[in-house]
């Protein structure tokens, strides 16, 4: 199987939009946009859900679903949110269609127009919050600590994909709190969930911090954001939580009665990610061979992959590796025995190297009088010979020692490009000569904050939390300045 793959090097966009293609994660579809996750690219999306809904149930949410579909005048309610959203919305305004009298095909009945225009769901606080009127009456009914995984819709115009579709999927966490200090610590502790989660199981070093007030999410006080550095050095934004103030309670008249029976109104938080993370997986470990897949994320996690003469031959292989898939499978490790006819060795090597499965076993005629297995891991490309009785745990030390490895080779690749500057000379040098991340010094205006961007297409990433304060002066205009910040170019 040749892999074919633009190298990283000659032009990464090309790359990864190969790669996607190639190793079977996902394609365009029919429909301007959107994009069709194929089995092996939603295998692994299924293993990022399952261990994030387990995060999330550990720390006190349960799931629940509301609809696709957002009445107009929901959106008008909170000013800066719909104004964050207007660009992106998809809007519904008949619910049925006809044949055509001339009989050309099918066409919008124009007797059938809805009364209220419907929104496809860009983002789901204003149904959400809708429903939280009827759902909370007293501080008995909190906190309400709700999560629902969905698909959501935001017309983009230029689409790349897993990082930018005008449909992806996700999930969006939406609690209510009686405090504004116990919603501040529930957004707080989803940013800490959500970079727990890159870092231990997507093997992704990220950088905690808040977004400036022109980056927060629309109707957010406050934006807590994780960031991470993509092999090309763009930025990539991996999840976000937001404190949203009181701003949805009172829009929607989202009441309760406290303990001192005054009726005020709920705290709230929202937080998200989707399937960009896929993108961040990609980008962030793999290479010009294809996929280097995490095993804690590896669809498969081991394959074995038999080298025979004949139905004979292959028959006493399965013999031989079958208590071995077993033992494996007992341990909670997912193996594949390919022993498909259809294909040599050789393709099937290069098949799972660009899938990312994290350890290949060959085993052949010589293999089974040895008593050994020929073993690869994919991070490193190294290949050893290992005898079967020792097989087991070498298996589970490789599973082990490849997720440390690619999530320290990563982390080295960050601390290489994190670079400190004093000048608006020596930023725009750093920018285009080394990329990364810069952390400068900024004044706090938005003013300055659009300048930069529209100059250097750079943007403020976050304000790293917690705060590390240095007083210096602002590389643009001089000001004083508490803290450093950091840019970077981004997805």
């Amino acid at each position: 199987m040749g892999k074919n793959l633009t190298s990283r090097g000659e032009d990464y966009s090309r790359w990864y939009n190969e790669l996607v293609v190639k190793a079977d994660l996902a394609e365009n579809s029919g429909v301007r946009g959107c994009m069709v996750i194929k089995p092996y690219g939603f295998a692994i999306w299924e293993k990022m859900q399952a261990q994030l809904d387990k995060m999330f149930k550990e720390t006190g949410h349960e799931n629940a679903y509301f609809p696709l579909f957002i009445p107009k005048s929901y959106l008008s309610k909170e000013a800066s949110h719909v104004e964050g959203f207007a660009k992106e919305c998809a809007v519904v305004t008949h619910y049925r269609l006809k044949n055509a009298d001339d009989g050309s095909g099918i066409v919008v009945d124009e007797d059938a127009r809805l009364e209220e225009e419907l929104i496809v769901r860009p983002t789901s606080e204003t149904i959400i919050w809708d429903t939280y009127r009827r759902w909370i009456q007293s501080y008995r009914d909190l906190p309400l600590m709700v999560n629902q995984w969905a698909n959501v819709v935001r017309w983009e115009m230029r689409t790349r994909l897993f990082l930018r579709t005008a449909e992806f999927l996700w999930q969006e966490g939406h609690t209510a709190h009686a405090t504004k200090q116990e919603a501040m610590d529930e957004a707080e502790q989803m940013m800490h969930v959500y970079a727990d989660f890159a870092e231990n199981y997507m093997g992704v070093p990220v950088i905690k911090g808040t977004k400036t007030e022109s980056e927060r999410f629309a109707g957010a006080e406050e934006t807590f954001c994780i960031e991470a550095l993509m092999q090309d050095g763009k930025a990539l934004q991996a999840g976000t939580s937001h404190f949203l103030g009181q701003n949805f309670a009172k829009a929607f008249d989202v009441k309760f009665a406290t303990k001192e029976g005054k009726q005020d109104f709920v705290w709230a938080t929202s937080w998200g990610v989707s399937t960009r993370l896929m993108g961040a997986l990609i980008m962030t470990h793999s290479d010009d061979n294809g996929l280097v897949l995490p095993p804690k994320l590896a669809p498969i996690q081991v394959v074995i992959v038999p080298i025979y003469k004949g139905i004979e031959q292959l028959d006493k292989i399965a013999e031989h590796v079958e208590p071995l898939i077993k033992e494996l499978r007992a341990k909670g490790v997912s193996v594949k025995f390919d022993k498909r006819d259809t294909h040599k060795p050789g393709f099937k090597f290069n098949e799972y190297e660009l899938k990312g499965v994290p350890v290949r076993l060959a085993i052949g005629q010589r293999d089974l009088e040895n008593g050994t297995f020929e073993v690869a891991r994919r991070d490193t490309l190294e290949k050893e010979s290992v005898n079967a009785h020792e097989i087991v745990e070498r298996i589970e030390f490789l599973l082990e020692d490849i997720q440390r490895n690619i999530y320290q080779k990563a982390l080295d690749f960050r601390a290489d490009r994190i670079t400190e500057v004093d000048s608006y000379e020596e930023f725009k040098k750093v920018l285009e000569e080394k990329g990364g991340f810069i952390s400068a010094h900024w004044d706090g205006t938005i003013e300055t904050e659009e300048q930069i961007k529209n100059e250097t297409k750079a943007t403020i990433r976050c304000i790293p939390f917690p705060a590390e304060m240095e007083k210096g002066s602002c590389m643009v205009t001089a000001r004083p300045s508490t803290q450093r910040v950091l840019f970077a170019k981004a997805y």
